[in-house]
Parts: C-alpha cells; structure tokens; sequence
C-alpha cells in the first residue's frame, strides 16, 4: 500500500520534473508538488502537471471545476522561488453525458477485481460511508484527493492519465474504459513506473 502511495504522490511529478535537479531547484519542485496535492478540488476527474524552470512554473492539464484552475495558480504565486506561473490549465466544458461516462469509467476502474487497489483505502468497498454514491454523481461531487489513475472525460472522449506499478495495469486499466459504454474512445497516457 505504501508503494502505491509514494506512486499516487508521483502524478504530479511524471514527465513533470525532468530537468536535471540541482540543490537549489530541488526544493521548489517539492514544494510546488505538495502545494497542488493539497488543493481542495484536486481530485481523480482533474490531471495537473508542472514544469519549473529558473522561477517560472508552467501548469498543463485539465480541470473539472474552474476552480481548481485558478487555486492552482493562486497556490502557485506563494511559493518562495517562483517568480512567474504560466497557466495552461484546461477547464473541462460542463456535460451532463461526460458526466455521466466519469462516473461509470470511475466506478468501473476502482471496482474492477484487477485494479482495485489503486483505489484510496485499498479497494475501499462502494456503499460503505466513506464511499461515493449516486447523490455524488447527481450533485457533481468528484472523489477528490490524490488517485494513481486519473479519468479526463471531454465530450465522450476517456483519457486515462497517472501512474502505475506495470504494463499489464496500464491495459487492463483502457480494457475497462473502452469497456464502458457511451464514449468516443479512450486515450490512455498511464505511465508504469519502475519498481524502486
């Protein structure tokens, strides 16, 4: 479980942070990773990634509420060693059917026999009161918090974002998206990591 935690907290990180680290550059990257995973919207429906280069901070990716968008560049501006952000974020367009595939993609990836144990709580059952429910899906609450698997739904299109531990997750993972149905088809930018 550890391990899949130390993974989640890399999301953020993956393709973010390749730059050649030096002793001064190193603790803003820290600290601008913990600043984003400690947004209050951030959660498994969004996907950010940061690039940091000599004070400028780059934020990339999609945003389910508008929100996020700005917190994160808001967060961003208070971190000693970040002079400038530059704000790529895309707030996704409100649509009840991507709404709709967000849920069924969630519910079939984070239940799934094979890939529940990426889920917070390992597999954490659904109908338990720390799980999510269909009022959740009906009032736009998005289980928020750091997933390893990220779901990015605009306009029927699935893409599957964030990290895990091997190849076989990584299809089983677009197995089960293009399993559900009503999408347009599935993008899947998972990313296995090494084992440690």
């Amino acid at each position: 479980m550890k391990r899949l935690v130390t993974r989640a907290a890399m999301i953020l990180t993956v393709a973010t942070f390749g730059l050649a680290a030096t002793a001064s550059a190193a603790q803003p990257k820290e600290e601008i990773r913990d600043a984003l995973l400690m947004l209050p919207y951030y959660g498994v429906f969004d996907a950010l990634s940061v690039s940091y280069d000599k004070g400028t901070v780059t934020l990339e990716g999609y945003a389910y509420h508008a929100a996020l968008k700005a917190d994160a560049a808001r967060a961003l501006k208070r971190i000693a060693g970040v002079d400038d952000v530059v704000d790529n974020i895309k707030v996704l367009p409100a649509s009840m059917n991507d709404d709709e595939l967000r849920w069924r993609t969630f519910f079939s990836i984070y239940t799934s026999s094979f890939l529940s144990r990426y889920a917070p709580g390992a597999g954490l059952l659904w109908g338990h009161p720390a799980g999510f429910s269909r009022w959740d899906m009906q009032t736009g609450r998005q289980p928020l918090g750091n997933y390893p698997i990220h779901i990015v739904v605009e306009r029927g299109h699935i893409r599957l974002i964030g990290v895990v531990d091997t190849t076989a997750d990584k299809t089983a993972a677009e197995l089960v998206a293009r399993g559900v149905a009503g999408s347009f088809g599935v993008e899947n930018e998972l990313v296995v990591m090494p084992p440690s």
